[in-house]
């Protein structure tokens, strides 16, 4: 079993682990815990036996002692542990697996069978899931295996007909304020986009007010909307037909990744370095030119620019987004 409970781009690269486990031992069942709200993820994986669900929302603690009576029960071999929380840690340890492997990084990982050092630094610049291989790599070997999602015949044909013209995507949110490129950039970036192209803005329904400010902001071209109508698995099958897709560092690029869809990812207040860069053969990085002491502020980004002037966005020029649609 291999736990990644944390965020939705979080799982998406874990996948690299199904993908390689299946590789090395085609017979055995794998399993993958996943906090309630990401399981769709992992719908139609043909390597996954099953997807365990944590709803950590409500009642976290007592759902975890749920799951932890679930996992005894199941009597794994390997539980595989890519997080480096209290709460999984515990998961892990009271798992009743053969074998128990995790980051050194989690409080509780002195009580793991095997303990992987967890490399997160500017001078290495692992990537995720170079990180995330760390973790099999004495039952496997060195070799990185993508990610990989699995969109149904469903998911394809629900896209088809946004899919006859040529199209390019925009999801234009993130969770973090200095993770999103400002919405009056994407607009300027959207005004000189040819005329040829059809728009879609893409993101959850959470998302649909900002998508909104772009449509009323921008006339004269051909803007969808289709955040809040399409599923994970729909959005990445929408994404692999995409002449190029636009987002920030998020999980969108992961599913980019994961599709090996065309993408250019706009980095803010985080830097490449952190080991979370699009995969697909077709990906490029934007981030601004000029030299700030001040970038990164954040991991994970944050809810402003501690600064006041957030010059880690504005300061990436529109032209810096619009020659990747023909590169």
């Amino acid at each position: 079993m291999i736990i990644q409970t944390a965020f939705i781009g979080d799982v998406v690269l874990a996948t690299a682990m199904v993908e390689k486990l299946h590789l090395f031992f085609p017979s055995a069942y794998i399993d993958f815990l996943v906090r309630k709200g990401n399981e769709s993820l992992l719908n139609n994986n043909p390597f996954l036996h099953e997807v365990l669900i944590w709803d950590k929302k409500s009642n976290k603690n007592k759902n975890l002692f749920s799951v932890i009576k679930k996992v005894r029960g199941n009597k794994y071999d390997i539980v595989i542990n890519a997080q480096r929380y209290f709460s999984t840690g515990l998961l892990t340890i009271f798992s009743g697996a053969k074998q128990t492997i995790g980051f050194n990084k989690n409080p509780l990982s002195v009580l793991f069978g095997k303990r992987i050092n967890h490399v997160f630094d500017l001078q290495h610049k692992l990537h995720e899931v170079e990180r995330n291989n760390e973790l099999i790599k004495h039952l496997t070997d060195d070799t990185l295996i993508m990610p990989a999602l699995y969109p149904s015949i469903g998911d394809i044909q629900f896209i088809q007909e946004y899919v006859n013209e040529p199209f390019i995507t925009i999801t234009p949110s993130s969770i973090w304020f200095t993770k999103k490129y400002p919405l009056d950039k994407w607009n300027d970036m959207i005004r000189k986009i040819p005329d040829s192209y059809n728009i879609y803005l893409l993101g959850g329904k959470e998302n649909y007010e900002e998508c909104e400010y772009i449509l009323r902001n921008v006339s004269n071209k051909k803007i969808h909307i289709l955040a809040g109508k399409l599923s994970f698995l729909q959005s990445s099958a929408l994404m692999k037909k995409a002449k190029m897709n636009y987002v920030n560092d998020s999980a969108p690029m992961h599913f980019a990744s994961a599709t090996n869809a065309p993408v250019t990812a706009v980095y803010c207040s985080t830097i490449p370095a952190f080991g979370y860069t699009p995969l697909s053969d077709r990906s490029f990085i934007i981030e601004t030119k000029e030299q700030l002491s001040c970038r990164p502020c954040g991991i994970h980004g944050r809810s402003s620019c501690p600064l006041g002037h957030f010059r880690c966005a504005y300061g990436i020029e529109t032209s810096q987004l619009l020659v990747t649609i023909n590169l």
